[in-house]
């Protein structure tokens, strides 16, 4: 019997909830360092996050779908037009939050706005990848990455895709060499290091030779 297929769709609201619990798995050991917050309030944390930030034109977010249950997800960003105005976020209270004590909120908005990265011009960056820890090493993160590849090869405004990977993840780093990342920068990080534990943080880039795929395809 053949095993089911792994699609790949749009972030969707729906979505919410298991990519909030979904991206625990990825987050988890970087926030509970300096927040001791159970997983399932990081899950609420983050499934708000989805919700009071939806993607906006500039970024995409996916999810990897296996007989319905999401098992993995991916966020890509890019450096938007600059000449087009770009729209005026609406602050979020922090008071949407205070379940989680004022402390930890700010800790955690803290710690997300280190891991913010401003792409340049012509650069899609890899904001996050995580795949479920049941379905690891099955090609989950493979086909990710492979979507992500296309949709930046698709584009002809982008010509490199890049990413940050911590140092203390060679298992990772390995998986982005073997679809040519190349290491870029290589920098040890003191608040990163404070915050999460990690200390060394490697930029990797892929330089991108552009194809033909058909207008619209993977948007």
């Amino acid at each position: 019997m053949a095993a089911a297929p792994i699609t790949i769709d749009l972030m969707q609201e729906k979505y919410n909830t298991p990519v909030g619990r979904l991206l625990v798995h990825g987050f988890r050991g970087k926030f509970q360092h300096r927040t001791p917050l159970s997983d399932d309030e990081l899950a609420l944390f983050f499934e708000k996050l989805l919700y009071h930030y939806p993607s906006e034109p500039s970024s995409r977010r996916i999810v990897a779908l296996l007989e319905g249950e999401i098992i993995g997800t991916m966020s890509i960003k890019w450096n938007s037009n600059p000449a087009i105005k770009p729209i005026k976020k609406k602050l979020i209270s922090l008071r949407k939050y205070d379940f989680l004590g004022k402390w930890n909120v700010c800790k955690l908005f803290f710690g997300l706005s280190l891991l913010d990265h401003k792409p340049q011009v012509g650069e899609c960056y890899i904001a996050d990848v995580v795949v479920h820890p049941d379905h690891r090493s099955k090609g989950v993160g493979r086909l990710l990455l492979e979507w992500s590849q296309q949709f930046a090869q698709a584009d002809p405004k982008f010509n490199r895709l890049s990413l940050h990977v911590a140092g203390a993840n060679p298992r990772a780093r390995q998986l982005y060499e073997q679809f040519s990342f190349q290491t870029c920068t290589q920098k040890n990080s003191i608040m990163r290091h404070l915050m999460f534990n990690e200390l060394k943080w490697i930029y990797m880039v892929q330089t991108l030779s552009q194809k033909s795929f058909r207008e619209g395809e993977l948007r």
